[in-house]
Order: C-alpha cells, then structure tokens, then sequence
C-alpha cells in the first residue's frame, strides 16, 4: 500500500471509528458488534504502526494511555472553576429565586440538570483538536490531566468543526464500574474507593494513563467557558449546540419558567436518581438567559446565577453488634460490621465493610457502639461514624487477630499494604474462594457449581484445586448431602463444557493478583496461547495494552511458582484449553437465523435467566445487544415489569416506523434458545 493510500484508508477508519464511538458510548445505539469494532481498531493500529508518520494526537489509538508521568503540570484557568453555593430545602431555592429576580430585574426562566457526583474538569479545543483537559483544582489553578483524559471514550478527541473552544464538564465513574473496580480491588486485598466520586477523582490523577485508561470513566459536559464567537443567548441552548458537536450532554434536564416547576422537577428526581446508572448527588438550577447571567454576575465564591440543590444522604442510626473477619482468595483478611438491619435507599442491609484495621481505629469504631449508617453514592452500605457521646462503657475496641481465623497461621502485614494477610497456600479459606472464583460465570462459568457444592467437595476431601474439579467422577459427586443422579449428571456436563472456554475465561478464573476480566482478555488475545504468557517477561508485558508494572510483575511472579505450574501442567493435561478462541465467544461462534446480524434490547426481569446471561447467549449466537429500543433494534426481549422500552418499541412497531421489529416474551426467548442449540 502507497503512503497515500493508507493515508486515505487511516482517515476513513478514524471517522468510522469516531463515529461507532459516538453511537455506542453517548448515543447508546451501537450498529455494529464489539467484534466488528475491534476489526477496524485493529486495521488502524496496523497501518499506523507500518506508517508512524501517520499517527496524530486525535487518533482513537492514542486513548489506551501512553508513558507514566512524573507529575501534572499546573493550569491556570482563564475563566475561572468557580463551585456553587448550596441550597438543602425548597425554601432555600425560593429565596435564590427572589435574589435572581431582584438582580435581574425581570422574569427569568431556569435550567435544571441532574449534578453528577464526580469532578470538575475543563477541556480545551483548538482547531476542532483535543489539547488539553485539566482538574478544577482551587478554581483558578488545575492540573493538567490531558492524557488522562484522552482515555475516556465519551470525551471527543476531535470536532466536527475546526472550532476553539472551552467546555466544561463532569468526569464521573459508572456505577458497574465502580461495582467492578472494587471488586476487583477487594478480591486482590488492595483498599476499596469509598464511592463512585472519589474513585473517579483517584483514576483521573493517576501518574500512569494506562490505569485510567482500564477504570470505564465517563464524562458529562454541562457549559460553554469558551464559545468561539458562537452567537448563543441562552444556556439551554449551548447544551443543545454542545450535543451536536458530538459532546456526551446530561438528556435529564428541563427548561422550567418558575421556580415552583423547578422544585417539582427537583423533587421528582429525588427517588429517581436512584436507578441511574451513575450517581447523582444532587440538581443544579441555573438562568437560562446568558444576558442575565452576566447582569447577575459573581460573588467570590460562586456565580449569582446559579445554585446547586443538594439531595441529603439517607442515614440510619443502628447498633453494631459484631465486627467478623472474612479470607479472600488471596489472602486478604477484610472486617465487615455487622448490625441491626436497618433500611435504606429501599433495601434492607445488615453488614458494611469495615476495609482494613487502620479505617476502624481512625473512626474509632468499638462493637457494641451506636453507629451512623448510609449508602455511599446511593450503593455501597458504609458506616459513617460512631456514636461516642452514647457509649455506656460496655463497648468493646476492636483489634486485628495476629493469626488467620480460618487456618490459624501467622497473619503478614506488608509495608506498603493496609491489609493483613494469610499467605499459608493450604489455607481452607483460600482455596474455597479461589475454588468459587474459578467456576464463577465470568471466570469458567460452570453452571450449577455453587458455593455451597464447593464447600461440600472440600469437607469431603474431594477437591483441592481446581485441576480435581476435572476430575470429579459420578459416584464422588452422589456422596455429597442432597445430590442425586440428574444434578450429579448435569455438574459433569457442565464442567466437561468448560473445558472448551477461551484463554481468557481460564486467564481470570486462576485468580492471578491484578488481572481483571479486561487484562485477562487482552493477554489472551494478544499472547494467544497460555505457553507464550507463562514465557513473557515483565517487560514484555508492559508492552500490551492495559498491562501496567504492578500487574506485569505479579503475573510473572505467579508462574514462577511451582504450585502454578504444577496446575497448568495438570489442566491441560486434563483437557482443558489453553488457547485464545478469538471470535468464537466475541464474534458469535455458532450462527442462527434467529440471532445472527441482529440487535436485541433487552428490558424487564427474566425468570430464568439474569440479563447479563441473556445477553452473552445472544452475543455468543451472533446477535448484538445495546441499551435502547431504535430504529436499529431488531428484536426486543420483554421479561416481567418491561417499562418504557416495551412501549417505544410497540410504538415503532405500530406505527409503521420499524414494521418488522420483533417482541419476544421470555418463553420464545427460550424457544430460540433452544432452536439454536443451547440447553436451558
């Protein structure tokens, strides 16, 4: 190929690449699979790697982090951050609301948008190009956090236009995200992010862009600091201008002409906001006229125009019973409080992690005290604080056993950690988790493997590893309490039906310290067989994408291990896969009329199945899933309780704008299922 023809070709796979991005990351409508998708990155990073010269600052390939940083530069804001006063009841908004009116000295209309719970930041264009993204800081100095920025998929890396701009924003984590990374974080004993904002906030300042680049970031744009001479007069419709130039804008706003519209939007966000999937800590009323913004002016603080109303966290007093320790996988020995069951945020909840010894002692929490309970960011249960002023003496301290509760040996505490941890191999702890981690759905995924069965098999003295689950015959399995021929039947089917997962499935069901889902994937798919990672070396390592040093270490430092080779060496020997399957999970692997090349929404419960199942079912049988009924949506799957979903495809249907559209009850679901082959 000429220079000029991959030049043509890099600029055609760019804009189609911007494009999908658009769709899938802000619009939500996707019209292509993640398998396509990957194609065409691929296609790009190839022909830049064969012509370097063609690589710019605003290609989609620069979004994956490049070198660690040694610290962020310092940026002065030309229009000062300035944050928001506070309002925390509707009388307080009415009299911002007479302030304004008074200022302003005419009848104004208001904007109200949902306040997301994450950073401030500002992003600066020139010439339609990404050049700098930056921190609120104090206001008037940020820190420049540009490649960090540039990992986040919904933040444009280039205009439609060759405009110079400013906008300012939200740099927020989606709740799955969050859910994950703590996970993640909790199953490999490092500390957990107390709520969305501040792991936001963490992953944004992080000197290495390629740890940023794996946390699912996410932005919202909320103003124009900078508009280019662009003749707007109100802010409603900055928010409109920014959304066409391709900027990820909040679509939960209103227009409201008086403050009393504007506090019932408020107030009808208030239970709303909960099943959003970011977190919301709150609603921003601002003048929609930019004329009367600037007639109202500032204060030192906070812009006269605007006001921020902040929903109050819901909190339960409750008495702290116990504090119990847990043995995770790898050996980390985590304090849950365990107390009266209170509700909140309409659930029930009894427990909140206690994180590390250290958490306790800085808030001083004794069993036996009355306790401050809440959500944090509407998700995690917490403990807030003690009650000190309501201790009868009877309160107990608490403190950090120097042996593990489970096996009895030494606890070790590293310098660098917060945790205390087991490090005996033969831990029963240990092994049952990694045990439970191994046949989980996303790691091998064998079905009817539960907790309660891997118990059973360790007390028998059955398994050990996870080499003897293959081991497993029929008449071990009947020994177990309440197993009988059809069940013992279906575990074996199952864990023979294992054998066949991808590298990447195995990759993360070992359980190696720091590999998530998403490393596991890339080391299978960039290393193909388990032969050539257990041969790489740290360096090589980081040379991959999403592989940092602490990671790369750990996996090198695994396979070093006897005990890691020993069960490679035993895996394979008993069957199971050691090779990256490529497109035959990603791309659809058997194809049928019934799912191939088309899209499916998902809405509602389904009785048999959750939906992230249904949703792998219809990816593995080549089908796409996205979040929302459109044009594109071929068939729509209604489980119990289907909302408003259901009802936009009906409509589409009837109404002869997508005539074809399919609606599918659980039980036709099922039944294609079935016609393709799969057994549920």
């Amino acid at each position: 190929m000429s220079l000029s023809d991959a030049k043509r070709r890099v600029s055609e796979l760019k804009a189609q690449i911007f494009r999908h991005n658009h769709l899938y990351y802000v619009l939500d409508e996707p019209e292509i699979t993640d398998a396509e998708y990957d194609l065409l990155m691929r296609e790009l990073i190839e022909l830049e790697q064969a012509y370097p010269e063609l690589v710019t600052a605003d290609s989609p390939t620069q979004r994956v982090g490049g070198e660690v940083a040694s610290g962020f530069a310092k940026v002065e804001h030309e229009i000062p951050m300035l944050s928001l006063s506070n309002a925390y009841n509707p009388q307080e908004l009415r009299e911002f609301d007479r302030r304004v009116r008074e200022l302003a000295g005419e009848p104004v209309q208001y904007v109200c948008e949902l306040k997301i719970d994450g950073l401030a930041v500002s992003l600066r264009y020139e010439n339609g190009l990404l050049v700098r993204g930056a921190t609120r800081g104090d206001g008037e100095v940020g820190e420049d956090i540009t490649a960090n920025i540039r990992t986040i998929r919904t933040v444009p890396l280039q205009l439609p236009e060759p405009l110079n701009l400013e906008v300012r924003g939200e740099a927020y984590m989606p709740k799955r995200a969050f859910l994950r990374l703590n996970a993640e974080r909790e199953a490999v004993g490092e500390p957990l992010f107390a709520n969305p904002r501040n792991a936001a906030a963490g992953s944004l300042r992080q000197l290495n862009p390629k740890i940023a680049a794996q946390r699912g970031l996410s932005v919202f744009v909320y103003a124009l600091a900078d508009t280019d001479g662009t003749r707007l007069t109100r802010h409603s419709e900055c928010l409109e201008w920014m959304a066409s130039l391709g900027f990820p804008v909040n679509a939960n706003r209103k227009v409201c002409d008086t403050i009393d519209e504007a506090i019932a939007f408020v107030e009808e966000w208030a239970e709303k906001r909960r099943d959003l999937p970011y977190a919301t800590d709150g609603m921003v009323i601002k003048v929609d006229s930019l004329a009367a913004q600037e007639r109202l002016g500032f204060t030192a603080k906070s812009p006269r125009w605007a006001i921020a109303y902040k929903y109050a966290a819901e909190q339960a007093e409750t008495k702290l019973l116990d504090i119990v320790l847990s043995v995770g996988r790898t050996g980390a020995v985590t304090p849950t409080a365990v107390f009266e069951p209170v509700q909140l945020a309409g659930t029930t909840v009894s427990r909140a992690s206690l994180h590390n010894e250290d958490y306790i002692r800085q808030k001083d929490i004794r069993v036996g005290d009355t306790i401050i309970v809440q959500k944090a960011g509407d998700i995690i249960p917490e403990v807030v604080r003690s009650l000190h002023e309501q201790r009868t003496g009877e309160e107990k301290p608490f403190s950090m056993p120097e042996v593990c509760p489970q096996c009895g040996e030494p606890l070790v505490r590293l310098p660098d950690e917060a945790a205390w941890r087991c490090v005996n191999s033969s831990c029963p702890a240990l092994i049952r988790e990694s045990l439970i981690h191994f046949v989980s759905r996303d790691a091998m995924n064998i079905e009817g493997l539960g907790e309660q069965w891997i118990a059973q098999l360790l007390d028998h003295g059955l398994v050990r590893n996870a080499a003897d689950l293959y081991r497993l015959r029929k008449d071990d399995l009947l020994t177990l309490d309440r197993m009988g021929e059809k069940l013992a039947s279906n575990l074996l089917s199952s864990i023979a039906a294992s054998k066949e997962n991808s590298l990447e499935r195995l990759l993360f069901g070992l359980g190696i310290r720091h590999v998530g889902e998403k490393a596991a994937k890339t080391l299978a798919r960039e290393l193909k067989d388990m032969d050539a990672l257990m041969r790489s070396s740290v360096e090589e390592l980081m040379q991959l994408r999403d592989i940092g040093p602490k990671m790369a270490e750990s996996i090198v430092a695994y396979f070093a291990t006897p005990a890691a080779q020993q069960l490679v060496v035993d895996l394979r020997a008993l069957g199971v896969n050691m090779t990256y399957l490529g497109g035959t999970w990603e791309s659809g692997g058997a194809q049928t009329s019934a799912f191939a090349g088309r899209t499916f929404v998902l809405t509602g419960t389904l009785s048999t199945m959750d939906r992230k199942l249904a949703s792998e079912w219809v990816e593995k049988l080549g089908g796409k899933v996205t979040g929302s009924v459109s044009k594109q949506t071929d068939v729509v799957v209604a489980g119990e309780k289907a909302g408003s979903k259901l009802t936009k495809a009906e409509q589409l249907r009837d109404s002869g704008q997508k005539p074809e559209l399919e609606i599918w009850d659980e039980a036709m679901f099922l039944d294609a299922l079935k016609s393709a082959g799969v057994a549920y």
